[in-house]
């Protein structure tokens, strides 16, 4: 972090021969020249770990100490500075819902249930938005704690496969069409979560995830896969992929199917998990409940990193909380410097 202080010098004062018409002189001393403050920098290596444990069965373990838990960076012991359990801090929310053709069975399913979510899950403190994302990348609910105007919001929300029907609007985020060129657009899945991490999570603090609701393909994205992870590794966002995907769709999901891998990707690499619930309503339910049990049962470490150099290359990050346990962490971080820097 950089914290510029500018120079400071006392200006002087011209001593003059007083004139008879002049007011009285004050005897009492000038006050002393000030110190000039010098300009410096910082760098500030403090990494924040937000990870869940669970046992060999899957369960969460709330109750870690934290002589449990090591970290290691680029296969480095980290000496940890603070260790807690956080069930109540405040949550940024990201809710990405797919409204491309092929949800057009399961969109109903995701209404309801997405909005039920969110009605439990939306604390005082918390905030969340939601998007959708189909051939445009759409807002349509922006940052708010009141469950109610995001579940309108998500009701709202209509199948666009480009045929018709679709909104317009201001090109982007904001609330329309990413302009098309050349590849023809379908799923702008990548994109869509390139947006949201650094449009709308980027000058978020502490615990930040996106619940995506999709079947996980994309097609006609300006971004890949692997800058979409990089987005959301680089702002501190988690991914949750909630697979959903009508399998009729895709021939049963035979050849030609790259949906699974994609979000087991997005969601292993940033810290958070991908749960194939089909298009089964009962199923998507249990993974919500799921997905805010998490989010109501984390940890949070901080270490400063044996590495002060802000040099902007990936670390590579592992947790071990024992034997028998599976820690869901993000797999690193990029080493940027402060943008006060």
């Amino acid at each position: 972090m950089l914290l510029g202080l500018p120079w400071v010098a006392a200006a002087g004062w011209a001593q003059l021969e007083p004139s008879p018409d002049a007011a009285p002189v004050s005897n009492a001393p000038a006050p002393p020249p000030q110190k000039p403050v010098a300009t410096f920098k910082m760098n500030v290596s403090l990494v924040d770990l937000f990870f869940t444990v669970k046992n060999k069965h899957g369960e969460l373990m709330p109750h870690l100490a934290e002589n449990d838990c090591s970290v290691s960076e680029n296969g480095v012991p980290q000496k940890l500075k603070s260790f807690a359990a956080e069930t109540d801090l405040p949550l940024t929310l990201g809710v990405l819902l797919d409204t491309s053709g092929s949800q057009v069975d399961v969109l109903p399913l995701e209404q309801q249930a997405g909005s039920q979510f969110l009605r439990q899950v939306l604390r005082p403190k918390d905030e969340a938005f939601l998007l959708s994302f189909d051939v445009n990348v759409n807002l349509l609910q922006d940052y708010t704690n009141d469950a109610q105007e995001l579940a309108q919001a998500m009701n709202k929300a209509q199948i666009n496969d480009a045929g018709g029907g679709g909104s317009a609007g201001i090109p982007g985020l904001g609330q329309g069409p990413v302009p098309v060129y050349g590849t023809p657009k379908g799923t702008l899945l990548y994109d869509a979560i390139y947006q949201a991490a650094y449009d709308k999570m980027s000058e978020q603090g502490g615990r930040k995830a996106m619940i995506i609701l999709t079947d996980g393909e994309d097609e006609g994205s300006d971004h890949t896969l692997q800058q979409a992870v990089n987005a959301a590794l680089k702002n501190n966002v988690m991914i949750y992929v909630i697979l959903i995907a009508d399998p009729h769709f895709y021939g049963g999901f035979g050849l030609g199917y790259t949906g699974y891998s994609a979000a087991k990707k997005l969601s292993d690499e940033t810290g958070g998990q991908m749960i194939d619930v089909g298009n089964n309503g009962p199923k998507l339910r249990a993974a919500f409940a799921e997905i805010e049990d998490e989010l109501r049962t984390e940890y949070l470490a901080t270490y400063t990193s044996t590495d002060a150099k802000m040099d902007g290359t990936f670390r590579s990050i592992a947790v071990n909380c024992g034997k028998g346990t599976h820690v869901q962490v993000k797999k690193g971080y990029y080493a940027l410097p402060s943008p006060l820097q």
